[in-house]
């Protein structure tokens, strides 16, 4: 191989040239380590940075190429939705589903657009931090679930924002923390917009116009 070809070769593969230049470095620094021990130490913490440089791109490389890896899903962390136009864009998540940062009562929330759920729902502990409580009256209501039906309490959210979409007076369910720590939102929601489709890996969401009629809330 010509030094024009290893040259290319590198340059199409940093991780694999910063590897090779923190093994030639420290190779260096063990050389002078004798004569200019200084040198040599500085030369060979840097040689180490390096590795320890690649080691982690190479792990998050990988990582970012395994889309079923919990490292993926780590890296590909859960983001507040565009707005294009007048429709509010969702990027679907390395675990195959729609994630969004939303408000609930202004408090920051991390949903799952669940089209399964009949209704919007969250945690014991998330209703507390948005400072939700249970309806005056309320006795409960049966779920099913993918762990089988539970018993949640139903309340009423003030606001629910996320994008350019905005929902007032919505039902959530709260559910037992010890039966679901996933927030969803759910049809009661996403019935009240003009429409939601799913395009190439992108939830797209349109809000009804101002005046417009909307169906009941599920």
């Amino acid at each position: 191989m010509s030094l024009v070809e290893l040259g290319g070769l590198l340059s199409d593969q940093p991780l694999l040239a910063l590897t090779i230049a923190a093994i030639l470095l420290a190779v260096l620094a063990g050389m002078l380590s004798g004569s200019r021990p200084r040198l040599g130490q500085a030369m060979r913490s840097a040689a180490y940075l390096g590795l320890v440089a690649a080691l982690l791109l190479t792990v998050a490389q990988l990582a970012g190429h395994n889309d079923r890896s919990e490292a993926a899903f780590w890296l590909d962390r859960t983001r507040p939705a565009a707005v294009e136009g007048d429709e509010t864009v969702i990027s679907m998540r390395s675990d195959g589903h729609f994630w969004v940062e939303a408000r609930l009562n202004g408090a920051p929330v991390e949903f799952l657009i669940d089209t399964g759920a009949t209704y919007t729902g969250v945690s014991q502990a998330m209703a507390a931090r948005a400072g939700l409580l249970p309806d005056e009256g309320d006795r409960g209501m049966i779920l099913d679930t993918a762990n089988g039906p539970i018993v949640a309490r139903r309340a009423t959210a003030d606001s629910l924002r996320f994008g350019g979409i905005e929902a007032n007076g919505l039902t959530i369910a709260i559910a037992p923390d010890s039966e679901s720590e996933t927030n969803v939102i759910g049809m009661n929601l996403l019935s009240q917009l003009a429409s939601w489709r799913v395009e190439g890996g992108r939830l797209i969401l349109v809000p009804r116009r101002p005046g417009s009629r909307k169906g009941p809330e599920i």
